[in-house]
């Protein structure tokens, strides 16, 4: 391990001298469990051989957050896409059922908590994402069946990913810099494709994917996508695909579902033989949309989900009534 390196990149994520030593000791370990599991270097590991040693961890009780995210980025710097994804796929949005435990308590009470909830443990990290999809499509099922669908949604809406305001602040200070909300938008939409380009370009990720002349092609052709669309108060979002470079070679319906969906607790539920999870949960995601111009205007605002993959709909698209006089 070229140790000046590594923790020049660390030191990049302005991380401690305490964090620095801890991330040194885990790369320390992945080396050795990669080598001694199959001969090979942390550099070439498998998703799986990230996956198998988190498994470890977890078994030894040494999995944290902080943990992962350390092995996430010694993925990274090392260049090994495949290890860094699977590691950044463990972390992502992994406070969303413990959140929907606490809301729930919060809205309907202790004991419908505890029958939505009864035989089915919050998922420790290193859950594969599979089990996470059948916890979380079982318990929103039972939640529909005490509370109904609109209540449920209801709760879910509320938002189940930890999501601090000061965490937007600078996306406060853009709009105020626009002036108002279409140039702010499209401001927005331009900063996003050079970013893409950006990542186009240097070979690098975009979360989890590449991005390729045609992904930022067709980033360009759906505005909705691009910055968002204004139509009076209500403003209409897409996602973009999780893999949109691979959606866009996959001819098979099923699969393209399964490739454009983001969600950690729901996408591999859209797999062959398995029980999709309840769209009602795409409400999480409406939520997630809807947060920056909450802090952007300073006040709660109401999302919809208007289509969603897991209704079998081809793309994951929201609305968001903004303040009549932002408008």
């Amino acid at each position: 391990m070229d140790e000046t390196g590594f923790r020049a990149y660390i030191e990049s994520r302005h991380a401690t001298e305490e964090t620095i030593g801890r991330s040194f000791a885990l790369a320390e370990r992945f080396e050795h469990y990669v080598r001694e599991t199959s001969g090979g270097t942390a550099q070439g590991a498998s998703a799986g051989a990230a996956r198998a040693f988190v498994h470890e961890l977890s078994a030894s009780g040494e999995s944290s957050y902080d943990a992962i995210l350390a092995l996430a980025r010694f993925g990274r710097y090392l260049g090994n896409r495949e290890a860094y994804v699977a590691l950044l796929e463990i972390l992502d949005g992994h406070e969303a059922f413990a959140n929907l435990v606490r809301r729930v308590e919060e809205e309907a009470g202790r004991p419908i908590r505890d029958e939505a909830f009864a035989g089915i443990e919050t998922p420790e990290l290193g859950t594969p994402n599979l089990e996470r999809a059948r916890r979380m499509g079982a318990v929103v099922e039972r939640l529909e069946r005490l509370l109904g669908r609109e209540r449920t949604s209801w709760i879910v809406r509320q938002g189940l990913r930890d999501l601090p305001d000061e965490g937007y602040a600078g996306e406060r200070a853009f709009y105020e810099e626009a002036g108002g909300i279409d140039e702010y938008l499209r401001r927005k939409g331009d900063r996003f494709v050079a970013q893409l380009e950006e990542i186009r370009d240097e070979g690098t990720l975009y979360f989890s994917q590449p991005i390729t002349d045609e992904v930022i092609a067709y980033v360009e052709a759906h505005p909705e996508i691009r910055q968002g669309v204004r139509v009076g108060d209500v403003l209409y979002e897409a996602k973009i695909p999780y893999m949109a470079a691979e959606v866009l070679r996959e001819s098979d319906p099923e699969r393209r579902s399964y490739l454009y969906c983001h969600c950690p607790w729901a996408r591999e539920s859209l797999q062959k033989g398995e029980r999709p999870v309840s769209k009602t949960f795409c409400n999480c995601s409406a939520a997630f949309h809807r947060k920056p111009y909450e802090v952007i205007f300073g006040r709660s605002l109401e999302s919809e989900v208007l289509e969603t993959i897991l209704a079998g709909d081809p793309w994951c698209r929201f609305a968001i009534t903004l303040p009549a006089d932002a408008v």
